[in-house]
């Protein structure tokens, strides 16, 4: 999984904790105490070297702008409709539209070898960093000591992270003192998180290395691999638009991540919406706050729980869609004028 999901859920957990808890991180005696534990577990499960691993370790910045960010409050619940604005914007369709000309041939064969659509691998790389454009500025060595280290709340967590980081890097000849990711140890095109790399990440082109920082075979191949080894499924829609008739006395959408209903159910239920799924089908309906005050409506089926499973919100998944479609359309329109021009 990536990290914006578990970010966002870290942060409000954090949150929930005393004020004065989160103004005070641990003494550096405490963070030595964590270190040399750590460096003590990581000799006697993975035989590394205790002082080459010390000194590596030492190097490692506990940066207080990353507990800074980690412990303050979280920030206000954006609704949907400025959520939206964020990822769906001209800039970005047409930066994918692009993206997608420049990659096509390699994009076209991993689409084809996993069964995942080429538009969703676009958005997903869109969102997460801007087309490979900003895949974060801080160590990533920095980043999960100084929460392994020095941030309690969560430290379980980032220190299973570092663990898996160094794991990586000493199977994948990466550096570990210049990789470069998110505040929270994301690392590369499509931000995966380091045990999330060592599970999905593929070598597409089998040159021996997986890298999802400047090797694009790599980053689409393991994107898709993340979304088949979910569950993909080739050709199915992800969410559709969907309407409730004046007097709808359903409950309203609980926009839980599981699919609780089925394409039947919902209908009856009274929701109005168009699909090729059968009646039997899993779904869901959610709710989007509108910038006019009201909610609009979405069934999501089973690829929707997939994208969610790539990071654990209901708006990203929403936002995934909307963006890989509005690029597809733009794409296919572009291609078909470059026919229509080529013929004349």
């Amino acid at each position: 999984m990536t990290l914006l999901g578990n970010l966002v859920r870290g942060i409000a957990i954090a949150a929930g904790l005393s004020l004065a808890a989160a103004a005070q991180p641990p003494s550096s005696a405490a963070v030595a105490r964590a270190k040399r534990s750590f460096i003590g577990e990581m000799v006697k499960k993975h035989d590394f070297d205790r002082a080459e691993l010390t000194a590596l370790l030492d190097g490692a910045v506990i940066d207080a702008t990353i507990l800074e960010t980690m412990a303050r409050p979280a920030e206000r619940v954006v609704p949907w409709f400025e959520y939206r604005t964020i990822f769906i914007t001209e800039e970005r369709i047409a930066a994918g539209v692009v993206f997608w000309n420049e990659h096509a041939a390699t994009l076209d064969a991993v689409s084809e070898r996993y069964g995942v659509a080429p538009e969703m691998i676009v958005a997903i790389i869109g969102i997460e960093t801007y087309f490979g454009t900003r895949m974060g500025r801080y160590r990533v060595l920095d980043a999960l000591a100084t929460l392994g280290f020095a941030y309690p709340p969560r430290a379980s967590f980032f220190s299973s992270e570092l663990e898996a980081f160094l794991l990586l890097a000493r199977e994948e000849q990466v550096d570990a003192t210049t990789a470069l990711g998110s505040y929270a140890g994301a690392m590369g095109a499509g931000q995966f998180i380091p045990s999330s790399y060592r599970a999905y990440a593929v070598d597409a082109d089998a040159d021996g290395k997986r890298d999802l920082w400047t090797n694009w075979d790599d980053v689409f191949g393991s994107v898709a691999n993340y979304f088949d080894k979910h569950g993909w499924r080739a050709g199915e829609p992800v969410m559709e638009s969907a309407l409730r008739p004046p007097g709808f006395e359903g409950p309203e959408p609980r926009n839980a991540l599981e699919l609780g209903e089925t394409v039947g159910s919902l209908t009856r239920m009274g929701y109005v919406f168009s699909t090729s799924l059968p009646s039997d089908a899993p779904a869901q309906a959610f709710s989007y706050e509108a910038a006019s005050g009201g909610s609009e409506y979405w069934v999501g089926y089973h690829n929707f729980r997939v994208v969610t499973r790539y990071n654990r919100s209901t708006k990203y998944a929403l936002a995934a869609h909307q963006l890989a479609q509005a690029v597809r359309g733009r794409y296919v329109a572009a291609l078909a004028s470059n026919v229509g021009s080529a013929a004349e």
